[in-house]
Parts: C-alpha cells; sequence; structure tokens
C-alpha cells in the first residue's frame, strides 16, 4: 500500500505543531523533518519529532534525513526507540552521510571526504542496529564509531526502518546492500533519473541476497498543487500530481510520498490530502490489478 507523508521545514517563525496536527487529521501517515542543526532559523529536528509525537494520536515522525556528522549513532539510537516506545511504535530512521560541511565543522562536527561520509555511514547503520538489540556487552571497532562493552537498551517498540538519504553510485550500492530504506528527492531524483538510481540499488540487494523490495522508496516530492495550467514537474493541478505520482509508484516503485509544499502550508496539505492522495491511491490499486 502507498503511504503519503508531509515534508515539515522546521522554521522557529511557523506554527510547526499546528501543521504537525493538521497532517495527522487529515490522516496522512508520515511526518518527515529535515535535519539542519547549524541553520539559525529552524528548531532542533529530534525535540521537534518528540513534540509532534506527543501532540498528534497517528502519524509516524522521522527525521528526512538526520545529519550523522552532528549526531552520534549511538546516542541517535537510543533517541529513536526512546521515542518510539513513548509514542506506541510511531518512530522510523532517516539517515544522512551529511553535506555542507563548512556549517558541520563550524558546529564542531567532522569534515569528511566521500570516502570517509560513506564509510561513517556504514559504521553508523551497525553501531544503531546493535543498539537497538538491547543486547548487553555490544563491541564494535570502526574507523569511526565504536562499542566498547556497551550496555543498550531499551529495545525499541517496533523494527524501526533505517531510511538512507543517498544520491550517488557508491551510496545507491550502500542502501541496496544495508538499509531498509531508500529516501531520493525530487529535486535530484528526477523520473528522467530514477530508473539508473534505482537499478543501482536493485542490484545491490541482490548481490547481498536481499530481495529489492526488501528495501522502502520514500520519495521527497517538492512542489505545488495549483488551480491553472501544468507548470512543470509537480508543479500544476491536482490532477496532474495524480498522474505523476501514480506513474512514480507503478513505473518506479515509490512506496511512500512526502509532500514538500511550496507556498500556503495549510491550503496545500489539504488539497494533497483531499484531492490528490485517495486519487492515488485508488489508481495505483487500479494499474497494479490490471
Amino acid at each position: 500500500m502507498t503511504d503519503f507523508g508531509y515534508f515539515l521545514v522546521p522554521n522557529s517563525a511557523d506554527p510547526l505543531i499546528e501543521y504537525a496536527r493538521l497532517a495527522d487529521r487529515l490522516g496522512l501517515d508520515l511526518i518527515g523533518v529535515q535535519d539542519h542543526p547549524y541553520q539559525r532559523r529552524y528548531v532542533d529536528t529530534w525535540t521537534l519529532l518528540s513534540v509532534i509525537a506527543a501532540k498528534t494520536e497517528r502519524i509516524t515522525v522521522f527525521p528526512d534525513v538526520a545529519n550523522l556528522p552532528l549526531r552520534h549513532p549511538a546516542v541517535l539510537a537510543k533517541a529513536a526507540a526512546s521515542l518510539d516506545l513513548l509514542s506506541g511504535g510511531r518512530v522510523e530512521l532517516g539517515l544522512g552521510a551529511g553535506s555542507f560541511w563548512d556549517a558541520i565543522d563550524a558546529y564542531g562536527g567532522p569534515r569528511r571526504t566521500p570516502k570517509e561520509a560513506l564509510g561513517s555511514l556504514e559504521e553508523a547503520i551497525t553501531v544503531i542496529r546493535a543498539v537497538w538489540s538491547g543486547e548487553r556487552n555490544q563491541r564494535f571497532e570502526g574507523e569511526h564509531y565504536h562499542l566498547r562493552g556497551a550496555q543498550t537498551g531499551p529495545a525499541p517498540a517496533h523494527d524501526i526502518g533505517i531510511w538512507v538519504g543517498s544520491g550517488g553510485p557508491k551510496a545507491l550500492a550502500l542502501t541496496g546492500r544495508l538499509a531498509d530504506g531508500w529516501v531520493p528527492s525530487s529535486g535530484w531524483a528526477t523520473p528522467d533519473r530514477l530508473p539508473e538510481m534505482s537499478a543501482r540499488v536493485d542490484e545491490a540487494a541482490r548481490a547481498a541476497g536481499r530481495e529489492p523490495s526488501d528495501i522502502r522508496r520514500v520519495y521527497n516530492a517538492g512542489g505545488t498543487i495549483t488551480g491553472g495550467a501544468a507548470e512543470g514537474f509537480l508543479k500544476g493541478p491536482a490532477e496532474q500530481w495524480v498522474d505523476e505520482l501514480t506513474d512514480l509508484a507503478v513505473g518506479h516503485g515509490i512506496d511512500a510520498f512526502v509532500f514538500w509544499p511550496e507556498g500556503d502550508q495549510r491550503e496545500q496539505l489539504t488539497r494533497f490530502a483531499e484531492q490528490v492522495v485517495p486519487a492515488v491511491r485508488e489508481q495505483v490499486a487500479l494499474e497494479r490489478q490490471g
């Protein structure tokens, strides 16, 4: 089944909890929050996710995606497991290797080469899963992270998925080999690029003895639902959105869409939930049956 969500920009001047509660009331499945701690206008992502989980009833929250260089994986794993327990299993974990290295360095984080960033991401996945195991005396020695007799726990309420935001060939291969999900964004994972990128994930999954379907595809869909003519990809009337999202789901295997709206957030969210979501669900079901 296709899921739908809301990409919430954590701007401190906006009524963030109001937007989140609206998404929950409208029946959306996910709220993703970008994680840029060095952005002075943004509130802290994990704090915001925690408050959203407390103020909503059913919607799942996740960092879209967590800034690994500024969030130690063992502590991040503990935070995710804790919020999952406290929210009744409503947390997933988006994870990114990092970017904007000058800003990360300004906040005291490591400045990593592409090779180091990829290596740290692989190690972090190992560390996070070890911490979620709830087992005693966890040990791991890596170049970037380690566990030396770590006492882990409590375990999360459900099997939290690690969804990796990746775009480069090696990162896509790592995603297929190790991750539970892949988080592409419409700004760089356009329909013409998706087949090649998805194929790298699939090939790596098969080489690791996994099924490509084991990796959930969560697409950040940025754009505007307008009342007029089409203006481009994901910029046009609801009918255009229905056609484009259906094609992404059926033709490219996308499992979830996280709407990143431009303009009036309340209006756009309502249009998305009422005019786009049910029509896409119906159309996807019909095409898959056929």
